[in-house]
């Protein structure tokens, strides 16, 4: 896909993974919309963006809230009739045991991290069916394959999506519409900075926002359903599958220490 003037939508696109995202979009001329609950953060980013001479439309909106995400969703097909890719990447983790985290804690990652997704794409996949075309790319992670401890929550709410993911993909076969999710290792991004992560060292392995937008830009021009980063993980990912019951034990050994 050329992304000279298509309509690009990025959910969490204050900082991170979505600033990128869209510094990265903006630089092939694409028209970015940035979406996200601090409309401050959100107005930094359009002004960083005018170097490239985009249209650029600022969105305050808090996905886990459905009618946020209506309203937002209204505004911008008003304004552009359709977009031709949505990049689901607003999400956030609290770190801590099952038997610690309230249930709201628990609910709030569910509610932004699946349910925001499935209300944008519920708000915009008619457009995209409409004209026969476009692009969904979820942002998830590799714990959207791995149930690992102390991060229970955030887990499901990945799985849930690659496997939402999965099945739409079925569903859209032969549309115009393509969707792939995108699966990062550990970003180097505020992501961590809920208090929940005080003690939380980065791996030495951790990546870049900006290589995980770089992978988003290929997302975007994938028919694969999943697309993880780095490539050579997807290995580890294949091992848990077919070898659970020997790699769960070590896994859930080394995320205990």
């Amino acid at each position: 896909m050329d992304f000279k003037n298509k309509v690009v939508l990025i959910t969490g696109a204050s900082s991170g993974i979505g600033r990128e995202s869209a510094i990265e979009f903006a630089k092939l001329g694409a028209t970015i919309v940035l979406v996200s609950r601090r409309k401050g953060k959100l107005e930094q980013v359009a002004d960083e963006l005018k170097k490239f001479n985009v249209t650029t439309l600022v969105c305050q909106c808090d996905v886990s809230k459905k009618e946020e995400v209506k309203k937002m969703s209204k505004l911008v097909l008003e304004k552009f009739g359709s977009i031709d890719i949505l990049v689901n990447n607003a999400g956030f983790a609290i770190y801590g045991s099952v038997s610690d985290l309230s249930i709201d804690e628990i609910e709030s990652q569910m509610e932004t991290n699946y349910f925001g997704m499935i209300y944008c794409i519920k708000n915009f996949l008619p457009s995209m069916l409409d004209k026969k075309s476009g692009h969904i790319i979820n942002v998830a992670s590799v714990a959207a394959s791995f149930g690992l401890p102390r991060i229970a929550s955030y887990c499901a709410s990945k799985f849930a999506m690659l496997g939402f993911s999965e099945g739409l993909k079925h569903e859209l076969k032969n549309s115009g519409v393509g969707i792939t999710v995108v699966s990062p290792i550990m970003v180097k991004t505020n992501f961590f900075e809920h208090p929940s992560f005080e003690n939380m060292p980065f791996s030495p392995t951790s990546l870049s926002a900006k290589t995980v937008a770089k992978a988003i830009l290929k997302a975007a021009n994938s028919p694969r359903l999943e697309i993880i980063v780095p490539s050579v993980v997807r290995s580890a990912v294949w091992m848990k599958n077919t070898f659970p019951y020997f790699i769960n034990p070590i896994i859930g050994k080394s995320f205990k220490k």
